[in-house]
């Protein structure tokens, strides 16, 4: 349902470009207030004034701290809220509470989602065309994770402000977390796909048959298994070290 008084394309425009600036204030007692107070700024200035009260500006400066490109959300959430309260309306919750109680899981959920999902597919899609002596290699990489990135930071706003709560309900809904889980076990696909190809190009390169590749295959699995018996990560690398002075002995 849109609000009777929606905001103006002029505002949304300046409060998203702020958004690109949330982490560039940062202090160790309150974290990302200053830069979600600075976001917060062209909003409510079109429902107060210029001249905003100090307890209002106390009110968005309190300590926030989340995923970045789900702060846009936040305040779109939070916007509505103020509109609301400033035309009398009465609301279930005030701006602190809402803030409160959504940081932390959409800072677990945007830190799976962007960091241990998109961003590595993102490389692994430009490491490939790097491979090939691409430079459009950094530019694939940007473009596959700043696509998502602005359309979730930009979009993240008009949600909050026009759904307001049950812009958590839409989030719950598209199952966030399990697409960054499906997204990290398709980077590890991905990763294998490469580590065999590149190794196929070696071989190649130095004139040795590809079937070594195969038979050497069973030794990977006997990594997998040892990795996933709870191995300590110093072993697997001395163990890896050891193999790999074998096969530089063994080719030498």
């Amino acid at each position: 349902m849109i609000p009777d008084k929606a905001i103006r394309l002029k505002t949304y425009l300046a409060m998203a470009w702020r958004s690109l600036f949330l982490q560039t204030s940062w202090n160790f007692e309150r974290l990302q207030n200053l830069g979600f107070l600075f976001l917060m700024l062209p909003g409510l200035r079109r429902i107060y004034g210029q001249d905003l009260p100090a307890d209002l500006c106390l009110r968005h400066s309190t300590y926030f701290n989340t995923h970045p490109y789900f702060a846009s959300m936040v305040a779109g959430t939070c916007l509505r809220i103020e509109e609301k309260q400033a035309n009398g309306i009465e609301t279930v919750i005030d701006t602190d509470s809402f803030k409160k109680m959504v940081m932390a899981p959409f800072a677990a959920m945007g830190d799976a989602l962007f960091w241990g999902g998109i961003r590595p597919i993102a490389a692994m899609i430009g490491l490939f065309f790097a491979t090939q002596g691409s430079l459009w290699a950094p530019v694939v990489f940007l473009l596959l994770f700043n696509l998502p990135h602005f359309l979730f930071r930009f979009s993240g706003f008009w949600l909050g402000y026009f759904y307001e709560l049950r812009a958590i309900e839409i989030i719950q809904r598209t199952h966030l977390p399990d697409l960054a889980i499906r997204l990290k076990e398709m980077t590890v696909v991905l990763l294998g796909v490469l580590c065999a190809y590149l190794a196929f190009k070696g071989c190649n390169h130095q004139e040795i048959s590809s079937l070594w590749g195969f038979v050497l295959l069973p030794v990977v699995y006997l990594y997998a298994w040892i990795a996933r018996k709870g191995v300590s990560s110093l072993f697997l690398v001395l163990l890896t070290t050891l193999s790999l002075l074998l096969l530089s002995v063994l080719f030498y």
